[in-house]
């Protein structure tokens, strides 16, 4: 055989082995990406009344992430059922505004609809789920009246929070939202203050906190009354404090814990995207029926992020181009775990 002819058959043999081999390694140098999971920001709109504002578009809303504006990759205005956690403090301290708080959680049962989902979680000493997410309105509403004062001193506020959002509601999907009826004076808790504000901005679940005031001065006494007395459904005046005026240091003590906690209340909610209500406000039940609409109506933008280090938390921004709006939005994120990849 001519040599050029074989020397061109060892060339092609030689490519042909060239081609299939480097095909046969290619899987193992390219690495496959899994898509990044999806950042859920929900956001509600409301004019300065505090009703909410329907009908906008994805066109109107623009996102950011890090001060670097984002594609919305995912929008949704329909109207969702919701998911809700109802979180009453069963401490002493609220023995005198107990059956308030448990009149205000029916209250809100009621503004359900047969598609929404609600639990009901009591916290003193310990927290006690009195009733899994279910929408069955007779089950939540017994669960509710099962809500007693603690046998021993403690409020584990923060706790209770904490755990609805980061185990309660880790694998529900939607609208969800954690509406907590307490006096706000936490004892006792493990989780501090600054971890669950920061972890309720990086959360996903809006939070409502109802202030009730279980320590006051009584409205009747106003010239040397005590302090701790509420009125009565009678319009009696019930006082578990003694009838003498407590010194000046006291009530300045007092003061000092109520606004302390109307502060920390305050913040939770504004950093939930949620909202900050005194139980006293005209029409409470009212009240929760918008809340209910708010959250049953309101807009979802998500967004996939560029890749960042697993732990990392990256600050969210929503604007919107309507004049004198108010938004509520999701204010941080934190990436959860690398991209995996096989």
């Amino acid at each position: 055989m001519n040599k050029k002819i074989i020397a061109g058959l060892i060339v092609l043999v030689w490519l042909a082995v060239s081609f299939v081999s480097s095909n046969a390694q290619e899987p193992k140098q390219e690495t496959l990406k899994i898509d990044t999971a999806l950042v859920s920001v929900p956001v509600i709109v409301s004019d300065r009344q505090g009703r909410y504002i329907s009908g906008l578009k994805a066109a109107d809303f623009t996102l950011y992430e890090d001060r670097v504006k984002q594609p919305i990759d995912f929008f949704a205005d329909t109207e969702e059922p919701i998911n809700v956690a109802l979180l009453l403090d069963t401490s002493k301290s609220t023995t005198m505004v107990l059956d308030d708080i448990k009149k205000a959680a029916k209250d809100f049962v009621k503004q359900l609809r047969p598609q929404d989902r609600a639990m009901i979680v009591s916290f003193d000493f310990k927290e006690t789920a009195l009733c899994e997410l279910t929408s069955d309105r007779k089950t939540l509403e017994k669960a509710i009246g099962k809500a007693r004062i603690g046998e021993i001193p403690g409020t584990k506020l923060r706790d209770a929070v904490y755990d609805v959002m980061r185990e309660e509601f880790r694998n529900v999907k939607g609208r969800k939202a954690i509406i907590l009826l307490t006096d706000g004076k936490d004892h006792g808790s493990e989780v501090s203050e600054r971890v669950l504000l920061d972890s309720a901005t990086e959360a996903d679940t809006l939070i409502y906190s109802v202030f009730y005031q279980s320590l006051r001065r009584n409205p009747a006494r106003q010239g040397g009354g005590g302090w701790g007395g509420r009125r009565g459904r009678r319009g009696g005046i019930f006082t578990p404090m003694p009838r003498f005026p407590a010194p000046p240091q006291r009530r300045g003590r007092i003061e000092e814990r109520n606004e302390d906690a109307i502060e920390f209340l305050q913040e939770l909610a504004d950093v939930a995207a949620g909202r900050y209500f005194d139980s006293e406000v005209a029409k409470l039940k009212e009240t929760f029926g918008l809340i209910v609409e708010e959250l049953r109506h309101q807009y979802r933008l998500g967004f996939y992020p560029a890749d960042h280090a697993a732990g990392s938390i990256h600050s969210l921004k929503v604007e919107v181009a309507r004049p004198d709006v108010v938004i509520r939005s999701r204010r941080s994120y934190r990436v959860s775990a690398a991209p995996r990849t096989e």
